[in-house]
This record gives structure tokens, C-alpha cells and sequence, in this order.
């Protein structure tokens, strides 16, 4: 199988993640805070705009967009960065792209200076808890409403969190070989 590359996209790509991000909406409406209907009447200064607020991450294969994420910082904690927005074409699924944009944001967020990485799921979406759960993300008591609109029903999103400083409490992850922190060390 072919390479996968991740790169950071710029603002003249406003087109491409419009593209992916409209697809993940239609595709998987359930797993983000986003209606299609309201993004997909945007117009092109609203996608410039995001291009600019967040990092974005897209993974090619072979020049082929298969998965994109985002990263940004956490509004109430400066040593804090969140992935959000994640998304991988349903044919390129278990095939690493996951895992690939989930480095990569890690990374950049490292360099950055931030402390932790926070990812938040559906508390129904075992995929996505599992797959945060084989990365090295720990499980938080930290949750929120998953929209606003889903207030009455009570949906929530749970925050995950991967420590991206290690000291000498940290072991190894089994799967992912990056160190966690040894139990109780997250405070």
C-alpha cells in the first residue's frame, strides 16, 4: 500500500478542506457539531477564515485527500490543545490515516508547547474511543453537550487526554510505544 503523507494545509486550500469537511458532514452527520445545510451555504470567505483560526491537517495517499483533522488550542487552558474535526474517508478506514493525522497533530502540538492533547468523542462512538484508547489518550471525567441542539436528548462528548510532556512516572504504551503517564499520574 502506498505511502501515507500528512501535510498542513494553507489558506489557498480552503477548497479542499471545504471539499472533505462537507463530505465528513454528509457522510458521518452525527459525529460533529456542524449541520451540512449550514456549512455548505457558506460562502468562500468563511472557509479562507478557517484556514487561518486552526491548523489543518490533510493525509494523501498517492495525491488523494483521505483523512483530515484540526488542531488548535483549548480556549481555557493555555498548556492545553485540542484535535478535532477528524475525519477519514469510509475507504481508507483501519487503514492507518487515523493514526497518521492523530501523530501528526500530537507533534505539531508538542513543538508548540502544549502540555496535553484533548480529543472529544460521542460517548456513544466506540470507534472513536477505542481507536483515542490505542493512541494513548486516557479517558477524562471532563464531558459536555455534543450540540446545542442535542441539549434535550443529552448527548454528550467525553474529553480524552494524551499527555504530550513525560518524566520518569511515564511507561510505555503497549500499542503505541509512546509513554503514558503510570496510573494516578494525571492527577
Amino acid at each position: 500500500m502506498a505511502k501515507i503523507t500528512v501535510r498542513i494545509l494553507v489558506e489557498s486550500d480552503w477548497q479542499l478542506y471545504r471539499a472533505a469537511r462537507l463530505r465528513a458532514l454528509q457522510e458521518s452527520p452525527t459525529f460533529f457539531t456542524a449541520r451540512l445545510a449550514d456549512e455548505a451555504a457558506q460562502g468562500e470567505q468563511f472557509w479562507r477564515d478557517r484556514m487561518i483560526q486552526s491548523v489543518r491537517l490533510v493525509a494523501e495517499r498517492q495525491g488523494r485527500s483521505e483523512g483530515i483533522a484540526s488542531l488548535a488550542g483549548a480556549a481555557d487552558d493555555p498548556e492545553t490543545a485540542e484535535i478535532f474535526g477528524l475525519y477519514v474517508v469510509p475507504e481508507a478506514r483501519s487503514t492507518g490515516v487515523s493514526w497518521r493525522l492523530t501523530e501528526a497533530a500530537a507533534a505539531l502540538a508538542s513543538q508548540q508547547g502544549f502540555q496535553q492533547l484533548f480529543y472529544w468523542v460521542g460517548i456513544d462512538n466506540a470507534r472513536a474511543i477505542a481507536f483515542a484508547k490505542n493512541f494513548g489518550f486516557r479517558s477524562t471525567d471532563y464531558r459536555r453537550p455534543s450540540r446545542a441542539a442535542d441539549l434535550d436528548l443529552g448527548d454528550q462528548e467525553a474529553a480524552m487526554v494524551l499527555p504530550l510532556v513525560f518524566d520518569d512516572t511515564s511507561v510505555p504504551n503497549p500499542t503505541s510505544g509512546r509513554p503514558i503517564p503510570k496510573a494516578g499520574a494525571l492527577g
